[in-house]
């Protein structure tokens, strides 16, 4: 791998409130901490739905955030045609987001569609949507999200 990959990335969930913010963050803050800002062009959030769309995180998700010393001032937005051709990975946080972004790429797109799982310990891990549930299933995701940052920089950058 050269020095600078020039890499766009997309951390995508269900509503854009959750696990997709909580990832873009963690992912950015994992990248600067690790040294490897300059490999990214863009780290970016999505949702498959429009349901929160230009609404701030979740308060869970920016508390879990704010307690691991990581701030975001995302707002929501929903997948759109054109993501599947800017960004080179499009990382979904389960497997029915996956799903559907795998049958709404565009033939010929250039983004790897995958499961952020996939770069764990485990190929195939979800993030589960912890929305219903209470702060512990954001620290759940939190370490899950980490984890799967450092195995996406060791094995896409070969290195961590």
């Amino acid at each position: 791998m050269t020095e600078t990959q020039n890499l766009a990335v997309l951390f995508v969930c269900l509503g854009n409130i959750c696990r997709s913010p909580m990832a873009e963050a963690a992912f950015r803050h994992t990248v600067k901490e690790s040294g490897y800002a300059e490999s990214f062009t863009r780290i970016d959030s999505c949702g498959t739905a429009g349901y929160h769309v230009g609404v701030r995180p979740d308060s869970r998700t920016l508390a879990t955030l704010k307690n691991n010393g990581i701030d975001t001032n995302h707002r929501a937005r929903q997948v759109t045609k054109k993501d599947f051709d800017e960004f080179d990975y499009i990382l979904a946080m389960d497997t029915a987001n996956l799903h559907f972004l795998l049958r709404k790429a565009p033939p010929g797109s250039k983004a790897k569609v995958m499961l952020f799982g996939d770069f764990g310990n485990t190929k195939g891990e979800e993030v589960a949507d912890p929305y219903y549930g209470g702060t512990s299933g954001f620290e759940t995701n939190f370490k899950q999200i980490i984890t799967f940052s450092k195995g996406f920089l060791r094995q896409v950058l070969g290195r961590e």
